[in-house]
């Protein structure tokens, strides 16, 4: 088959300058990131304050109670991974939630969230790498909060979808979001004072320590760790008992201790060398190594030689990705808990094997290896039939919008807007988006990824003290004791948050990544080879149709699997459709522009470049 031919037409111009780009999904917080690289920011300082913003904008996606997972790269330096993944709290043993009455831990609610981690990641790159203040990364975010924001249809459709359990259950959420009980309209102006107050508290703690940077940087860990932030949170999980989608009422774990005895470490990232590319990913306390596993398999292929919408290439993608995601149900964990062979799972000799089981048609098996002869242990859950997805009974998770009369008739598979109890209304269509990404390169070089998540609106009640909400990636641990992911104190959740840096002559060459759970690193391997491997430029490789199968368990709740089940978006020829039918995969054919949330931003020579998907009308490239 002859190999793809990048197109001539792209939906945007790929963003092309000398002087700094940044590529976000909210065009608010790609110009807030432009306009401190405008300020004489660097791109550690202009992530951070695009990152910030973006907890504002996009309140359904990502909060300042939520996640984010850095990669950071100075000019001359080397990829560091910094983990604002916070780990689950003292008080969350599997013990406690069976005595609950819950054999999964639930996607809303308090039992869902760990330590929030985001801020402290975002302090700890603006210190250790930044220049500016706290005041002048703080204040657009502070702004746009204070001031009002354009309220995204995404946004709007999230409250709407939860306005039954807002009103009934969390009535803080319905204080916030539906003031004066209506529902907040798509494009006007919404304002959140309360977030802008618990900012301008961090910003005031912070000038407290006096006219040096670092330590004023410091003195705002300190306010929201171990200070105010800490205070609401603790006391806000042991006094109310809040209901989930379990359908019963729970406390949280989660105590101002705990977050006191913690702050984001920084990590080497894991790496793979292809085609003389060495991308790096964080640590499989994450599904980044999935990325890396991935490129691993498709290395035996002569995959330039091959069309990327045709049906041998999609076919072999699918099969591989079946492989690479099956020894991340059987191995990712922490590994400060947990022994994860990840040099073996890399490794060529074991990559060899595993490509031996990709035949001609498809796998409805969940596949795990053995590298170095190790043996594994899948949840019971796992090796028996998927839990049924049933409309109105899902969790929130991490929304992922499919455009398909047959998704739309169930529950969203990441969570999405389903109700959560007491017979409130399911949603009646697609969730719009899923997460955050934001890429960021400077005129001295300076390269970040940023993948921020959690806190969204429809996680949990809002906190009245401080204007947001808590996360919940803790149900993405089990509760079932031995397996690399289970639930114990002070570990982190196998999170989805997957930046990505790509080196090349060892000097950053490309930040990029995705919105999306589980689909984060299938739409970015999508990106990564079609610009790698097939010339097509950024923004091509963005627009070009995209693909996602969910074979394997979700890793939010309900943790529902779909074995053999393979979405793509209509673009795609009908010849590969129906030849991918013939070998076995149950194609489901989405809209046009359904999947991939895709962004980056690269370096060449001089010449910096971005681009940001067209999917969802909101990601944005800026640059010159």
């Amino acid at each position: 088959m002859p190999p793809s031919v990048p197109p001539t037409f792209t939906t945007r111009p790929e963003i092309t300058g000398t002087f700094g780009v940044v590529s976000s999904t909210h065009w608010i917080a790609s110009q807030v990131g432009m306009s401190v690289l405008e300020k004489g920011g660097n791109a550690f300082d202009a992530a951070v304050a695009a990152g910030l913003t973006l907890q504002v904008v996009e309140p359904h996606m990502n909060g300042l109670g939520g996640d984010a997972v850095l990669i950071a790269c100075e000019h001359n330096g080397t990829p560091k991974v910094i983990c604002g993944q916070g780990p689950a709290p003292a008080g969350a043993t599997i013990a406690h939630y069976r005595s609950e009455g819950l054999d999964l831990v639930p996607g809303t609610g308090l039992l869902a969230a760990v330590i929030p981690g985001a801020f402290d990641a975002w302090m700890v790159m603006l210190r250790d790498y930044g220049t500016m203040t706290l005041a002048e990364v703080m204040s657009p975010a502070i702004g746009y909060a204070e001031n009002g924001f354009p309220l995204l249809p995404g946004a709007a459709g999230a409250v709407s979808s939860v306005a039954e359990i807002f009103k009934t259950e969390w009535t803080t959420s319905a204080a916030l979001w539906m003031k004066n009980g209506e529902l907040p309209k798509a494009g006007a102006l919404f304002e959140n004072k309360t977030l802008a107050a618990t900012f301008k508290r961090l910003l005031s703690e912070g000038a407290s320590a006096g006219p040096n940077r670092e330590a004023q940087i410091e003195k705002a860990r300190k306010a929201y760790y171990q200070g105010f932030v800490a205070e609401a949170i603790g006391k806000f999980c042991a006094n109310n008992a809040i209901m989930d989608v379990s359908g019963k009422r729970h406390k949280g774990v989660l105590t101002a201790a705990d977050m006191a005895s913690w702050q984001a470490p920084i990590e080497a990232p894991a790496t793979y060398d292809y085609r003389g590319i060495t991308v790096c990913k964080a640590g499989p306390w994450s599904q980044g190594p999935v990325l890396l596993q991935l490129l691993a398999l498709l290395k035996g292929y002569d995959v330039p030689s091959m069309d990327t919408v045709g049906p041998d290439f999609v076919h072999l993608l699918i099969e591989a990705k079946k492989l690479a995601y099956a020894d991340r149900e059987a191995y990712y964990g922490d590994p400060n808990f947990t022994d994860v062979p990840l040099e073996a799972l890399l490794s060529d000799a074991y990559n060899a094997e595993r490509r031996k089981l990709i035949g001609e048609t498809a796998s409805k098996d969940l596949r795990p290896g053995k590298p170095g002869g190790r043996d594994y242990k899948l949840p019971a859950f796992q090796s028996a039939e998927a839990r049924p997805v049933i409309a109105g009974m899902g969790g929130f998770g991490e929304p992922a919008r499919i455009e398909s009369d047959a998704l739309a008739k169930e529950t969203y598979r990441d969570g999405g807007a389903s109700a959560m109890a007491r017979g409130a209304k399911a949603a009646r269509g697609p969730a719009e988006g899923d997460t955050c990404h934001l890429d960021v390169i400077d005129r001295w070089g300076n390269v970040v990824a940023c993948t921020p998540s959690g806190g969204w609106l429809q996680s949990s009640p809002t906190i009245p003290e401080l204007g947001f909400c808590l996360g919940s990636r803790a149900q993405m641990f089990w509760l079932e004791d031995g397996l690399p992911a289970s639930l114990r104190p002070g570990a982190r959740p196998r999170t989805t948050l997957t930046p990505s840096m790509a080196m090349k002559d060892g000097k950053p060459w490309l930040a990029f990544g995705s919105p999306g759970g589980d689909n984060q690193d299938q739409w970015i391997a999508q990106f990564f080879i079609r610009h790698v491997d097939h010339g097509y430029n950024m923004q091509a490789a963005m627009d070009a149709p995209m693909l996602q199968t969910d074979h394997w368990p979700n890793s939010f709740y309900p943790r529902a699997a779909r074995p053999g089940k393979v979405q793509v978006e209509s673009r795609f020829p009908a010849a590969t459709i129906e030849a991918l039918k013939a070998k076995g995969h149950d194609v489901e054919v989405g809209g046009e522009w359904s999947l991939g949330r895709n962004a980056a931003a690269k370096k060449e020579g001089k010449l910096l470049k971005a681009a940001a998907t067209p999917r969802l009308q909101q990601a944005y490239a800026v640059g010159r």
